[in-house]
């Protein structure tokens, strides 16, 4: 079993608090968030802008291997998670999460380009950990 971590620490109230989030590999360290970085429009981050570098990173990574398998190298994959916060009656959820997909990989058959696609998206681990929300896909060839 591989184990990473994050951290937060949250101070005051939900809209006047603020945290600071940490990850293990000191990428982030002390990255203050709060409620206007999530929910208004003050630039800094927040949970779900993480949660799509996550899913971003781990996406991309899962296709390489999947275009291995199928005989393909990519030169570049530019993936973007865009994650939806969506306002419920008992509060947020996450309920869709898309992916955008620009690869570039010499000689790529189209077909077999998508299938590996679609197989990275369902088998990634962050993609899995998504599994009450809808994945969507737009995966091109540039």
């Amino acid at each position: 079993m591989i184990k990473k971590h994050g951290s937060a620490i949250w101070t005051g109230t939900i809209r006047e608090g603020s945290g600071k989030v940490n990850t293990q590999s000191g990428v982030l360290s002390n990255v203050r968030y709060g409620f206007n970085k999530r929910f208004g429009d003050e630039p800094g981050t927040n949970p779900e802008e993480l949660a799509g570098a996550a899913h971003a990173s781990c996406f991309a990574m899962a296709l390489s291997l999947q275009l291995e398998n199928a005989g393909m190298e990519a030169e570049e994959l530019d993936a973007t998670s865009t994650v939806y916060l969506d306002k419920e009656a008992d509060g947020f959820a996450i309920k869709k999460v898309h992916l955008d997909l620009k690869a570039r990989i010499p000689g790529a058959d189209e077909e077999k380009f998508q299938e590996a696609a679609a197989a990275a998206k369902a088998g990634c681990p962050i993609s899995k950990l998504f599994a009450g929300a809808e994945i969507t896909l737009d995966a091109k060839l540039v």
